[in-house]
């Protein structure tokens, strides 16, 4: 339903009705809980940044959590940092519009056709990772969500960066047109790796459309727009739980608090996404490779003096 009402609406309008909604709700009364929203729009700041660029917001969350405590429950936290995801799509949203809705006027017969082949690839792309993320989401959040599990990610995908690039590679799907179901298929089993934090959701992607001949910029783009469904699904699934598990009881803080980081991981993810496309026209994916094996190094080395 949210998906259909972005469609229609565009992201903007959207985010304009969450923000009059937020006004509605007294967000702007809120001033004696000013330093739980100031720590909610940090949080929508490093998501908005780190969803779209390889270097794994799941992983900043946790390593994010350890210097700032929301003063929130556990139950409303774990819910919090997947739902803040809601404002990094809705900026994908507002940025691919015209390119993600095969019912533009603008379009020919023959656009509409290829729009809606390009949402059948990105469905077949999520498969994998929705099956074992259902099935595993519990056991994966109690067991691997711990800073030495980003650590090691980050290390790994990072070497792994830098081993692709190094490589002369072909990039024979130069467009996304060219992308069949079978490669995004296997693009989506890729995906599953992410859901160890650490990995990086768009990162692993990319590493896979690379690898399957993918040049950087369509690698990117279907990263993004593979990462619609899926993170539509885990949002949605996450609140559900906590709905079943606590009830709609929210206070006006909680309420403040994720608005905030919804509207801030929109805006800020708006600017990342374009940075990124940017970017990589004139650069290769080296940058975020060093990046990644330098704060795992550093988060390795923090938790081992320090903890």
């Amino acid at each position: 339903m949210l998906v259909l009402a972005a469609m229609r609406l565009g992201a903007a309008n959207l985010f304009f009705v969450i923000l009059r909604f937020a006004v509605g709700v007294g967000l702007t009364g809120m001033v004696g809980n000013l330093a739980e929203i100031l720590k909610a729009v940090v949080i929508g700041v490093v998501q908005g940044i780190t969803e779209w660029l390889p270097i794994s917001s799941t992983g900043h969350m946790i390593l994010l959590d350890e210097f700032i405590k929301l003063n929130v429950t556990k139950s409303f936290l774990d819910m919090f940092l997947v739902v803040v995801q809601l404002g990094s799509i809705l900026a994908v949203l507002y940025l691919y519009f015209n390119k993600l809705n095969p019912l533009s006027k603008r379009k020919s017969e023959a656009e509409k056709k290829e729009t809606l082949s390009l949402w059948g690839k990105v469905i077949v792309g999520c498969i994998p990772a929705a099956v074992v993320g259902f099935l595993l989401d519990d056991f994966i959040h109690e067991k691997l969500y711990s800073p030495v599990t980003v650590a090691l990610m980050l290390i790994l995908y990072g070497i792994l960066f830098l081993i692709i690039e190094n490589k002369n590679r072909q990039s024979p799907i130069d467009r996304l047109n060219k992308l069949d179901y079978k490669t995004a298929l296997l693009i989506g089993v890729f995906q599953v790796l992410a859901l160890v934090p650490g990995t990086s959701r768009s990162g692993a992607t990319i590493i896979g459309a690379s690898l399957l001949g993918a040049s950087r910029s369509v690698a990117a783009e279907y990263s993004f727009f593979l990462a619609i469904p899926v993170m539509f699904g885990a949002s949605g699934l996450k609140l559900l739980k906590y709905v079943l598990k606590v009830g709609m009881s929210f206070s006006i803080t909680e309420i403040g608090i994720l608005i905030s980081g919804v509207m801030v991981a929109f805006l800020v993810s708006i600017w990342a996404i374009k940075f990124l496309m940017s970017y990589i026209k004139k650069h290769d994916f080296k940058l975020f490779g060093y990046y990644r094996i330098t704060l795992g190094v550093i988060v390795l080395l923090y938790f081992a003096l320090f903890s």
